[in-house]
């Protein structure tokens, strides 16, 4: 499974209004300058993370967006899905013969697991760099 640029900036999108949840809302370009990244893109992927209601806009001179939900109610499979779809490693399993089958199924319930049990309030809490707290077993 790969997870493409609309997942990893969205992420980041959520990341960041986790970081400053409860205190306001934060504009898109203040995001986008400080992970140097698009402005214009990350417009493209928060409007399907309004539209599944994961966040919210504040219009006005002081607007921007916020979290709907307090972060530990967030997961990062929640994000995934909205930006990505359904998490599979592989397309068509069940053209496959049982042995690979098992294996596929397990690839997914492991990475469905590990993205479902980790939250943006998990996310937005590690520093940069700081990867001691998590160990994932897949």
């Amino acid at each position: 499974m790969k997870i493409s640029t609309k997942g990893r900036y969205g992420l980041t999108i959520m990341i960041a209004l986790g970081k400053q949840y409860g205190a306001g809302p934060v504009p898109l370009r203040k995001i986008a300058a400080d992970n140097e990244l698009s402005e214009a893109y990350l417009e493209q992927l928060v409007a399907p993370l309004r539209n599944s209601g994961l966040v919210k806009s504040v219009r006005g001179a002081y607007g921007g967006y916020m979290l709907t939900h307090h972060p530990k109610e967030i997961s990062a499979g929640d994000v995934i899905r909205v930006l990505e779809g359904p998490i599979q490693p592989v397309e068509g399993i069940e053209d496959e013969k049982q042995p690979q089958r098992e294996l596929w199924g397990r690839i997914r319930d492991a990475v469905k697991n590990v993205l479902d049990t980790t939250t943006i309030e998990d996310l937005a809490q590690t520093e940069e760099g700081d990867t001691e707290h998590y160990m994932f077993y897949i």
